[in-house]
């Protein structure tokens, strides 16, 4: 509560805050989903219940579509 009455103060409003919010999710999923995609590759870790090649395929397809959207976004703000 005290962090929301600190923003209000500062001067951002709720959806300048929401929008943000939305801009930092979309800069930070692609290192997430990299992070789990390895996460679920790793034997060490998940022992017989790694990926599959479909699951690692989509994963992958995610992660670049992810990484396409992120840079996108970074070149039409700078823009």
């Amino acid at each position: 509560m005290a962090a929301a009455l600190g923003v209000n103060y500062v001067g951002v409003t709720p959806i300048k805050a929401l929008y943000y919010t939305a801009i930092l999710y979309g800069l930070t999923s692609p290192v997430l989903i990299g992070v789990i995609l390895h996460i679920g590759n790793s034997k060490k870790i998940m022992k017989k219940h790694t990926n599959g090649k479909l699951s690692n395929t989509m994963g992958f397809l995610a992660l670049l579509l992810m990484l396409i959207s992120a840079v996108a976004l970074i070149y039409f703000m700078l823009s």
